[in-house]
């Protein structure tokens, strides 16, 4: 029997935050709680989500927060979102380790993403095109 663990994240290339959560299934319900709190996080400040084309990602059933939008990259182009850079860095950590539950798993989420700091992921998510100096020089 298969067990499952869901880390769904955002990371700003241009602060360094980061915002993730572990979900135990992946689908609109859990994305909307994931918007939900991610809204939370700094109310006032306005976040825009670059995402895939998953079928929970456009769910008629969300409702996305005022201070959240949503803008979706093309079909088959994961190389055009800087979180896909995050997601590869945690993946390498990730590779040939053994874990013999869920458990194991949450706490290694949780102890390498306590050490990935707001430099890691502006490095790591780095684009031109979404750089301050980018907005500011044209």
């Amino acid at each position: 029997m298969f067990k499952y663990t869901y880390l769904f994240g955002a990371f700003s290339p241009i602060t360094g935050d980061k915002f993730l959560l572990e979900m135990p299934y992946c689908s609109a319900n859990t994305f909307q709680l994931y918007l939900n709190s991610f809204a939370e996080q700094n109310p006032s400040e306005f976040k825009i989500m670059v995402l895939d084309n998953g079928a929970f990602h456009k769910a008629k059933s969300l409702v996305i927060p005022e201070n959240i939008a949503l803008i979706f990259l093309p079909p088959y182009s994961p190389e055009l979102n800087p979180a896909e850079k995050m997601w590869k860095h945690l993946k390498r950590k990730f590779t040939n380790r053994y874990f013999t539950c869920l458990d194991q798993i949450s706490n290694f989420f949780t102890e390498t993403l306590i050490n990935i700091d707001s430099k890691l992921v502006m490095t790591t998510c780095a684009y031109e095109y979404i750089s301050l100096n980018s907005f500011w020089s044209v």
